[in-house]
């Protein structure tokens, strides 16, 4: 990959040299600069600023131009010919010359691609960088690595508060692993408040790290830091705390003064815990079954599903409705019906998929449109 042309200003930080060589990095792309035979080689305009999915995509079609005004922001070279024909017309400012078999997008008509890793088909964003649109481009490129598909609160809630944390982490030059630290010590505090009956204050004390949660992954992609260690941790986190909340959360009930049966106790817990495990084994097999494809972007009914699925987020609006009424003991059977009524959608979609696949049919991503 070879960055053409000079530009000083800088995006979260980083010049466009650097980030494109992140990107380029962050998708197992040679950034070291044009070959001897330049075969293969991915030209990039350092005037614009483009969504990493575009790298992507790009990437993936040999010959392919995306262009913003008429002239080339990104394109992928075939050959020595193309190549230096891109750089002329990128330091020139003007269209390149077509060739055989070259496809040309036209970024103004609004194309439009998948991004499987966040679960979208949208048009990302391209935009030239100067200094007076450096704040837009930060929000372009922050919403831009938001998931299409994911639950209530994350998508509509705190994107905003997020977006102000990311800034601010970015400023100070906090790393994703900070960000992911500070929400892990939140994760045991919020479980020794719920175990304690302190729910208020273990709900708050959660929030920050539901936002928190949010804020490391963006600072991570705004910022081209993503590293194996952190999606680690990040996951790691997210994948093993929700049971020991629900848990606390039952044991708590006893301080609060509204203890659970010993048998609606178990009850609760093991279709709670059991569910968690089980929707999570689904969302596997799915997985391994249909090309690492997501259950939640198999049909539009799944992502819409997947805003209020018995996870997390969604069980703590349950659990906060609950408190509003001072229940948080039917709140967590609340949360123990909804995972049953989850799990079992889960089930069934996961049976329709087989079915579909018996009768000849191939699963593939609504997001993926006509593509």
């Amino acid at each position: 990959m070879e960055s053409v042309g000079s530009n000083p200003v800088r995006l979260w930080g980083l010049t466009m040299e650097e980030r494109a060589s992140r990107l380029a990095a962050s998708l197992g792309i040679d950034s070291t600069g044009p070959s001897a035979e330049d075969t293969g080689t991915i030209i990039s305009n350092n005037a614009v600023t483009y969504d990493p999915a575009w790298l992507r995509h790009i990437a993936d079609h040999p010959g392919m131009v995306l262009t913003l005004d008429g002239v080339p922001a990104l394109g992928h070279a075939r050959g020595a010919s193309e190549a230096a024909e891109l750089r002329a017309a990128i330091n020139e400012g003007r269209a390149a010359a077509s060739t055989t078999g070259q496809t040309v997008l036209t970024y103004e008509d609004g194309p439009t691609i998948e991004n499987k890793q966040l679960r979208k088909r949208e048009t990302p964003f391209l935009m030239p960088l100067t200094k007076e649109t450096i704040r837009p481009l930060e929000r372009a490129s922050y919403f831009g690595a938001y998931k299409g598909v994911t639950d209530i609160l994350t998508k509509y809630l705190w994107p905003e508060w997020a977006l102000v944390l990311t800034r601010i982490a970015a400023k100070i030059g906090m790393t994703p692993n900070m960000v992911t630290a500070i929400g892990f010590i939140c994760v045991v505090a919020a479980t020794f408040l719920f175990a304690s009956g302190q729910y208020w204050l273990g709900m708050g004390v959660g929030l920050i790290f539901m936002v928190f949660d949010t804020v490391d992954g963006k600072l991570a992609r705004c910022t081209v830091t993503s590293s194996w260690w952190g999606n680690i941790f990040d996951h790691g986190i997210d994948l093993i705390h929700p049971p020991f909340w629900w848990w606390f959360w039952a044991t708590g009930l006893a301080v609060y003064g509204l203890p659970l049966s010993e048998p609606m106790f178990w009850v609760v817990q093991f279709v709670i815990q059991g569910g968690y495990v089980l929707q999570r084994v689904i969302e596997g097999v799915f997985m391994r079954q249909n090309g690492m494809m997501h259950i939640h972007v198999w049909e539009r009914f799944d992502s819409q599903f997947r805003l209020i699925t018995a996870r997390r987020n969604p069980n703590m609006v349950i659990l906060f409705v609950s408190m509003i009424f001072g229940r948080p003991d039917i709140g967590l059977i609340a949360v123990a019906v909804w995972t049953l009524i989850s799990l079992a959608v889960h089930t069934v979609r996961i049976f329709q998929a087989q079915a579909f696949r018996r009768r000849g049919g191939t699963i593939k991503s609504w997001l993926a449109g006509n593509a």
